[in-house]
């Protein structure tokens, strides 16, 4: 790490004799609460792997932070790092906002993190190839058959079908909270087509950039082969027989608000950028429009959701996808990454069966836990959160982005009204889970460093075998007391060090 001197300063503002006060620090207004605090174990008191970049912070004239912060602004605004706010009337492509205090996590913490992070996938894995095949965990009632068939992300086209390799959820972002007692756990999954890693990989870049110093003192475990890794994973699960294998990225076009993570990702793994409208299939082949003519494509990196991905087997009035596309893949002779059904497992009413079935397939007890998540469609349950609506975070099920969410302590009582309205029509469709206090990082705010709350999505890629870069995407909720780290909500990202102790 930076090199770390037996006792780091601290900081005060207690006053000392006579009239003289301590001169003011960017931390003066920093304030502990109940949340967990990244940085400080104790007021003014620095956690051990945070100690140099503290002592780096108050050294830093508030000036020269400034002119960092638009430094990186400038270099997103370059590089078109921006994302689509939808619903608003005003100007909806912004920058990606972005905080410079990094946030590190320690390797023996991160080791744990990994570990709980690849049992997951393998179980999640294992039981999305169960219920679209034999039905055992359905069968032994360990999740509710009913549960699985009312999901709308689960695909009754798939039943029966083999995906290369067996591997259904090639990329996965995962969202960790800290608790107060500083344990990680898991708040929700994505599986479908998680989004983000761009920014995690393009903050990585403008920091090296910006604070090229903290860099060559600090021994910060490299992310930077992650989109080599996720083309490897890729060409691992084409189909038989095709050794050198053609692989596109499909997106739903320059309208997207991840359209800009699109370009970068298919940029970087050097394959091409495609719409619905450049693929054709062909006697259940699917192939490439070209300036040479049609070139057979292979694997698919999908960004476009089931629903879109072929109007004659889902949604007839989606222009996004390729018709036949589906007929290609039954047929083996395209893979598509993620394999289409996949969202089953990140419905969130699913969620709170995931230690069941990491114990099922793997015989496991969970590294890393689940919130405390309650269903609604049991009566005691849903009675017992109709009553404390305004202790809990109520969320749609099939929901993401933070929309169709209800945190309790910040609701008025007509919104809470309405949730109950919403609970009662459709229990199926809502858990909910205490409001937690996620752990809090320090961030540049307007000359100072105050604490915000954040959490961390780490990206897992699962082909022949797991790969997971160290670190992840630590998202931040802006806003001053805010718990809602999603960018189209007001939130933005900062770096995350995984270093050496």
């Amino acid at each position: 790490g930076f090199p770390v001197e037996p006792r780091p300063k601290l900081m005060s503002t207690a006053p000392t004799r006579g009239l003289h006060m301590q001169p003011t620090t960017p931390f003066s207004s920093y304030q502990l609460g109940a949340s967990y605090d990244e940085m400080f174990s104790a007021p003014s008191v620095p956690r051990h792997h945070y100690a140099a970049l503290h002592r780096h912070l108050l050294d830093l004239p508030d000036e020269q932070m400034r002119r960092r912060k638009s430094v990186a602004d400038q270099s997103f605004l370059h590089q078109g790092i921006t994302f689509t706010v939808y619903g608003r009337d005003e100007g909806t492509e912004r920058i990606f906002p972005h905080d410079l205090v990094p946030r590190i996590i320690t390797s023996p913490e991160w080791s744990r993190v990994e570990r709980g992070l690849e049992q997951r996938i393998r179980a999640l894995n294992e039981f999305l190839k169960d219920i679209y095949h034999e039905g055992r965990i359905l069968n032994d009632n360990i999740v509710p058959r009913e549960m699985v068939y009312s999901c709308r992300h689960f695909r009754r086209e798939m039943r029966g079908i083999d995906v290369p390799r067996g591997i259904y959820i090639t990329v996965v972002g995962t969202d960790l909270i800290r608790m107060p007692s500083g344990e990680f756990v898991v708040l929700e999954d994505n599986l479908r087509v998680p989004s983000g890693v761009s920014y995690m990989l393009t903050s990585r870049q403008v920091m090296k950039r910006v604070f090229p110093e903290w860099f060559r003192q600090t021994s910060v475990k490299p992310i930077e082969h992650y989109p080599q890794a996720l083309l490897a994973t890729l060409r691992s699960l084409a189909p038989e027989g095709r050794p050198d294998p053609t692989i596109v990225l499909l997106s739903p076009g320059v309208f997207n608000s991840a359209y800009f993570e699109h370009a970068f990702l298919a940029r970087q793994m050097g394959i091409q950028l495609v719409e619905g409208r450049d693929l054709v299939v062909n006697d259940n082949i699917l192939y490439m429009r070209t300036t040479t003519g049609l070139e057979r494509v292979d694997v698919i990196y999908r960004r476009v959701d089931d629903d879109f991905i072929d109007p004659l087997a889902f949604r007839s009035d989606s222009i996004l996808g390729v018709p036949g596309v589906f007929n290609a893949y039954r047929s083996g002779n395209v893979t598509l990454a993620n394999a289409i059904g996949t969202g089953v497992a990140d419905d969130k009413a699913l969620y709170a069966y995931v230690p069941r079935i990491i114990r099922y397939y793997l015989n496991e007890d969970p590294i890393l836990n689940n919130v405390e998540t309650f269903l609604m469609t049991g009566e005691k349950e849903r009675q017992h959160v109709i009553d404390n609506l305004d202790k809990y975070v109520v969320k749609a099920v099939g929901e993401s982005g933070g929309y169709g969410m209800l945190i309790g302590p910040h609701s008025t009582a007509q919104e809470r009204a309405e949730f109950k309205e919403r609970i009662l029509a459709d229990p199926r469709n809502y858990i909910a889970q205490p409001t937690i206090q996620l752990s809090t990082a320090p961030c540049f705010i307007d000359g100072a460093i105050e604490p915000r709350h954040i959490d961390l999505r780490p990206y897992i890629l699962f082909g022949d075998k797991v790969t997971i870069v160290p670190g992840g995407l630590t998202r931040v909720a802006l806003k001053k007391g805010s718990l809602v780290v999603n960018s189209s909500q007001g939130g933005g990202s900062k770096d995350t060090w995984v270093v050496n102790e």
